[in-house]
């Protein structure tokens, strides 16, 4: 009897517990974010939080394209083509990201520094 008892209470807590995250999570998020800062925002998202420059460069091209600043030309290439057959507008991608991505290579291409 006092087994049931027991689990009674357990299942009681674990429900209320529930119910008071499902209600104020949003707000216990929101205050962790706040407090910790560029730490819990670079903990949920895997991707750069940056935006485009107003100019392309090196370091922007080499994030778009995913290789080094300093990627031989191969490299470059392989880079290109996995990106744009991902991202190429005819296939459901966007043509912003497509010609961000034409852009990227451009930019290597043309040696530019």
């Amino acid at each position: 009897m006092s087994t049931a008892v027991a689990i009674g209470i357990g299942l009681t807590v674990v429900g209320f517990a529930g119910r008071y995250i499902a209600r104020h999570g949003k707000t216990i998020a929101e205050n962790l974010t706040k407090t910790t800062g560029v730490l819990a925002e670079g903990l949920s998202s895997k991707y750069y939080k940056g935006g485009f420059d107003p100019k392309m460069n090196r370091r922007e091209a080499a994030l778009i394209l995913g290789i080094s600043p300093t990627a031989n030309k191969a490299r470059i290439r392989e880079a290109y083509k996995r990106l744009i057959i991902q991202n190429h507008p005819d296939r459901g991608g966007s043509p912003y990201v497509a010609a961000k991505i034409n852009e990227a290579k451009d930019f290597f291409e043309s040696g530019a520094k």
